[in-house]
């Protein structure tokens, strides 16, 4: 053989390595006018022009920062041209997310993350997005106004929202991901990241944001879609392969891949003979379950297919107690459902948010799942899962006697009648309500029954009629609420913080942000701070009316507070805001955004006599 031939594949072999490593020290999210590893130089006839979008529409999110209202801070404003771009700075034309940084995971109603996470999954929110044409993407570009760098992925949809017809397949692809970065700048950029080719036309696009790098709240203007009505050719002198996606830590299609054979897997009654079990059968089947506890869902369905002893652990349901089903949203279905069932028996804690929409998961599915699986449920998250009905909830009050919390975050399709159903669950302690459409009557059952609560959340709640009427019936029945979230409570008063201070001593978080109709006049803050001594944290976020009596007062009796935020008040001054620091030692964020005494440079004084404290100053440029 020609010695040629050899020589030929060394530096092939070594020309492999190279664009290896340097995909692997390359940016994954690089601008598009910086150079990629390799280019797939995609060629378009001269017919088959290039076509450039605004998003047509916003139809679904997982919070945002406004009203259900009105357009200020929603991600309504996603939709359509720019509003803000290419300016930078605070604006209320723009889509803001609900929370930022790491402060709400450090909160008293923070709740303990679940176990078997894939490390490749880090998204905390969403939105998508429907465009007028379908397209095969070339492009997407990101208008961040406003401290960027949270988007860190970029998902197409082969369903057309507007087709007549329901697809008989829907699937999702990634065009871009990227572990969170912090970005040292808070100034607007249009954000355009290099997307993969995928081989359907898409009108349909998906943003996953982690924001807990950030030191301020997010802020998008516009999305723009590029892309070509015909499927592009590429050149065959090319090469197909992306190097961003062999890196090392290029999970997601791997656990894609393995999620499309979950049911598969999970169903295979019977393994092929193969090799002895090596030394495993000699170790204790404790010791092996330990092991195996730290894999992830993919991974366990790999190893069943090893050998008999390995595939009885990966299917024992001790392995199920903790579920997150949610990184997999993209995929799961009623059959991964239906093969999990067997090995579910011992859940208590379930994860589906963001699971079984657009047809994916039907209510038969989760009903007959929970039938199964349900009796031993303590922890249940349904955040943003709009396969959810009626009947849903009522399988939930049935078959989950244990049931200790509830997660129905943005299930704003649930009709309110649907609520009354969690009344029948009287252990509940944690109860999330943010976004949803519960009314009056619902909540005041919930309330009357569930007197375990201690923690609830009603944020954004928009069919409650009276919200003193609800802090009354707190106030009586939860006696051992430790946090609340009251946050955009149009019609509070005086009235329904007296009953809240007096009949709830132990809150520790209280959030009432934007709620106008208080006013530190009628002293409603000042019976806050002297009948709470346990708060850690208080909002009163845009509320113009607080002074430096109620700063003075929350200095006095809350000294365990750790995070205040008191953005747009007028009647602040930095002397107290000193006296607070001195008295609370623990405090940790303090916003005093667009509060028109403090100024620049009273923050910085602050900050170099509190170093440890995160005092937040936002202004319009």
């Amino acid at each position: 053989m020609s010695p040629v031939f050899p020589m030929l594949t060394v530096l092939t072999m070594f020309y492999y390595i190279c664009l290896r490593r340097r995909a692997r020290t390359a940016t994954r999210g690089e601008m598009m006018n910086s150079h990629r590893t390799v280019e797939s130089n995609s060629r378009t006839s001269p017919l088959n022009a290039e076509v450039v979008q605004y998003a047509k529409e916003v139809v679904d999110f997982s919070s945002h920062y406004g009203s259900e209202n009105s357009m200020s801070y929603t991600m309504w404003n996603l939709a359509g041209v720019p509003n803000v771009f290419p300016s930078s700075g605070d604006f209320t034309q723009t889509a803001v997310f609900r929370t930022y940084g790491t402060w709400w995971d450090q909160c008293p109603s923070a709740s303990l993350p679940f176990k078997r996470t894939p490390p490749n999954f880090q998204s905390q929110d969403y939105v998508e997005l429907t465009f007028e044409q379908q397209v095969y993407p070339t492009a997407v570009y990101v208008l961040e106004t406003y401290h960027p760098g949270a988007v860190i992925r970029i998902l197409a949809c082969s369903a057309n929202p507007y087709s007549p017809n329901p697809p008989a397949e829907v699937r999702w692809e990634i065009l871009w991901s990227e572990r969170p970065t912090k970005v040292n700048a808070s100034q607007a950029r249009q954000f355009k990241p290099c997307i993969k080719q995928i081989n359907f036309p898409t009108n349909l696009i998906r943003l996953e944001v982690n924001s807990s790098l950030l030191d301020y709240y997010t802020e998008l203007d516009a999305v723009v879609l590029h892309g070509v009505k015909d499927k592009p050719v590429l050149s065959p002198k090319t090469s197909l392969i992306d190097m961003n996606d062999i890196e090392d830590d290029a999970y997601e299609e791997k656990d894609g891949c393995e999620m499309d054979n979950l049911n598969k897997k999970f169903s295979s009654a019977v393994l092929r003979e193969g090799p002895n079990n090596g030394y495993f059968d000699k170790l204790p089947y404790e010791l092996i379950q330990l092991i195996l506890n730290h894999l992830t869902l993919p991974d366990l369905c790999r190893l069943a297919q090893t050998c008999k002893l390995l595939s009885q652990h990966c299917c024992d349901p001790l392995q199920y107690i903790h579920l997150n089903l949610q990184p997999y949203w993209a995929k799961l279905n009623d059959t991964s459902l239906e093969f999990l069932q067997a090995r579910c028996t011992l859940v208590q804690w379930l994860n589906l948010s963001w699971t079984g929409n657009r047809g994916f998961i039907s209510v038969t599915g989760f009903s007959r799942f929970l039938k199964v699986c349900g009796s031993e449920l303590v922890r249940l998250e349904l955040s943003c899962s709009h396969f959810l009905n009626e009947t849903c909830l009522e399988v939930i009050s049935e078959m989950c006697p244990n049931l200790q919390a509830l997660n129905l975050s943005s299930c704003d399709k649930l009709p309110p009648q649907a609520f009354n159903h969690i009344a029948k669950l009287c252990s509940l302690k944690r109860l999330v309500l943010y976004r949803t459409k519960v009314e009056q009557t619902a909540l005041l059952s919930i309330l009357n029954f569930c007197s375990e609560l201690q923690h609830l959340s009603l944020g954004s709640c928009v069919l409650i009629e009276d919200y003193d009427v609800i802090a009354s019936m707190i106030g009586a029945k939860c006696k051992k609420l430790r946090t609340l979230d009251l946050w955009r409570c149009k019609n509070i008063t005086e009235n329904g913080i007296a009953e809240l201070a007096s009949g709830c001593p132990l809150l520790e978080e209280l959030d009432l942000g934007w709620c106008p109709t208080l006013q530190s006049s009628t002293g409603c803050f000042t019976r806050l701070a002297r009948q709470l001594p346990n708060l850690q944290k208080l909002f009163l976020t845009a509320n113009r009316s607080v002074c430096d009596t109620d700063i003075e007062e929350l200095a006095c009796n809350c000294t365990k507070l750790q995070q205040l935020d008191i953005l747009g008040t007028r009647m602040v001054s930095p002397a107290s805001l000193r006296k607070l620091l001195e008295s609370c030692k623990n405090l940790s964020l303090l916003d005093v955004s667009f509060c028109s005494q403090i100024d620049n440079r009273a923050v910085l004084e602050l900050n170099a006599s509190f170093p440890k404290v995160f005092i937040k100053k936002s202004f319009t440029q």
